[in-house]
């Protein structure tokens, strides 16, 4: 985690030349960041190296968001040339260990993170790219192209793309919102500790179905969402919303969908990247994964994985593989 070359010049020119600067973290991606202290100020260096990484679509969701009344990280700097930026810094309260160390705050920061997706679905999508069947199915596929190899399953792919044809139908038909994509406990903050809900890692946001955020909030990959806290939060949503059984629907679809990928590309940050945490999370999304398959609308999907995932092979990656 040492500081990018190109950060003391960057810092320098737009008036930071005497900040102190603090590793923070880095994420699945190539993204790093870093807590930027001078004096009394601080902000957060974000290190989006190309090319692998580009900040412009950040930079571009955080400003729709800022102007449509969002907390989204205020754009201090930027050096598109080294893939820096300067954000404003929202702190470290993180809602998830915010919940995990006050259980009792569980329900009305869960309640204002649902009501954050109600007034951002209330707004025309941003101007990005419409989140497409085929896209979805690239997403989907992960799992077989990842996780089937990595537990000794030779999959069948053809059935399990036809699988998916049959019930994305209703994702395709509701008008499409901003979807960030990575709205969960990790990726919200509770600025300057208050209970304002800042919003990060946005920069794969896609105009699509409005369900897909709240799969990403209520099934959460990183921490434990009771289902009865899943259900109230959905019947929220849908309350204010006047959302009709068809969301219901696309709920669980996208959920299943969600979590096949998700399941794909933990098992890639492990065996492509190294990073070993990551299989352990696959038995929490699976148990998200089963659920979701329960719904009557999944049962193409649930019938190609009876036949070719046993519950015996649901699981850890790296546990099942013997590695």
């Amino acid at each position: 985690m040492n500081p990018p070359a190109a950060a003391p010049a960057f810092l320098s020119d737009i008036g930071w030349a005497q900040a102190q600067i603090l590793p923070l973290a880095g994420d699945a991606s190539f993204r790093r960041y870093f807590r930027i202290l001078d004096h009394d100020r601080s902000a957060i260096l974000m290190d989006a190296p190309p090319p692998h990484e580009d900040p412009r679509p950040f930079i571009d969701i955080a400003r729709w968001l800022t102007g449509k009344g969002f907390a989204a990280p205020e754009i201090l700097g930027e050096n598109l040339d080294h893939g820096l930026v300067l954000l404003q810094d929202f702190g470290d309260a993180r809602m998830r260990e915010t919940v995990d160390a006050a259980p009792e705050s569980e329900l009305r920061l869960y309640e204002a993170a649902v009501d954050l997706l109600v007034r951002l679905h209330a707004h025309e999508a941003a101007p990005v790219r419409p989140y497409s069947d085929a896209e979805y199915h690239r997403e989907a596929a992960l799992l077989t192209e990842w996780y089937c190899p990595a537990v000794g399953i030779e999959a069948d792919v053809a059935g399990y793309r036809a699988a998916w044809e049959q019930v994305l139908a209703p994702v395709r038909d509701a008008t499409p919102v901003t979807v960030l994509r990575d709205y969960h406990a990790e990726n919200i903050m509770l600025i300057e500790g208050s209970e304002t809900l800042g919003l990060l890692d946005f920069q794969d946001a896609l105009a699509g179905h409005p369900a897909y955020d709240l799969v990403s909030l209520l099934q959460d990959a990183r921490r434990d969402v009771p289902a009865d806290l899943e259900t109230a939060m959905l019947d929220r949503y849908r309350r204010i919303t006047g959302a009709d059984d068809a969301f219901d629907i696309a709920y669980h679809v996208l959920g299943a969908q969600r979590n096949a990928k998700i399941v794909g590309i933990f098992t890639r940050l492990w065996q492509r990247d190294g990073k070993q945490r990551y299989p352990t999370l696959c038995p929490r999304v699976w148990r998200y994964l089963n659920r979701d398959l329960a719904h009557p609308a999944l049962k193409p999907v649930a019938a190609w994985f009876e036949a070719n995932i046993p519950a015996r092979l649901r699981g850890d990656p790296m546990e099942l593989s013997g590695k």
